[in-house]
């Protein structure tokens, strides 16, 4: 059995916009996925929703706390304004761990590139060096992700954490997901990356686009 059948891939904030799409290519790779919410009902309810889709049954729902517990790898796919108190509720839940932080504090309505630090170096802050945070998928937009399951998206991740080994199974993770991925240095830098989410989502409002996207040209990422 390969190293991806095994791990079990927690996303807590899963039931928002990026979590589904990432949730449907993981589960239709192998990956036992688990849609995490403050509401269990309502990540119970996704978590159907997204078998039914898919024609499986090994998506399931569960609190984010308990999600994250039961999870080999976290997923942190809440929205800028629920990201603090989302990172503060897991503090104990997810030692041990990796955590994907795949926020970007951007405004969609009318985004602008933040200042630091990035919400990932703020999430490693609060979780401790128990924790591997690791920043990635802030440019790939929650629209795409959706679609062609089991196909490859022809955009970029860009992947940030202090601890590149960390870094190098959140890359095996994204092409689990059908995305080429690349490291992109520490924490630091992912707030760069969110402000390439700003560009990006400003360029898509702009042309009336909703699948705008980042892609790595001249570079070998595997």
């Amino acid at each position: 059995m390969s190293e991806k059948l095994i791990l079990t891939i927690a996303l807590m904030g899963g039931t928002g916009k990026v979590g589904p799409g990432l949730a449907m290519r993981w589960a239709n790779a192998g990956y036992r996925v688990i849609i995490g919410s403050r509401d269990e009902a309502k990540a119970q309810g996704v978590a159907a929703e997204l078998n039914e889709t898919l024609g499986i049954d090994s998506i399931t729902g569960m609190e984010n706390s308990q999600a994250a517990e039961a999870a080999d790898i976290c997923v942190l796919t809440v929205n800028q304004e629920a990201h603090e108190a989302t990172v503060k509720s897991l503090r104990q839940a997810v030692q041990g761990k990796i955590v994907v932080d795949t926020t970007a504090r951007v405004d969609y309505k009318d985004p602008h590139p933040p200042g630091p630090p990035s919400a990932a170096r703020m999430a490693q802050e609060v979780f401790g060096p128990g924790v591997r945070v690791v920043a990635a998928f802030q440019t790939v937009p929650a629209h795409a992700l959706k679609k062609e399951i089991g196909q490859p998206l022809p955009m970029s991740v860009l992947v940030c954490a202090d601890d590149v080994d960390a870094a190098e199974e959140v890359i095996k993770l994204a092409r689990g997901a059908d995305l080429r991925a690349y490291y992109a240095g520490d924490l630091d830098n992912a707030g760069t990356v969110e402000g390439l989410t700003a560009l990006i989502l400003a360029m898509n409002k702009h042309y009336g686009s909703r699948t705008g996207s980042l892609k790595v040209t001249g570079i070998e990422s595997e």
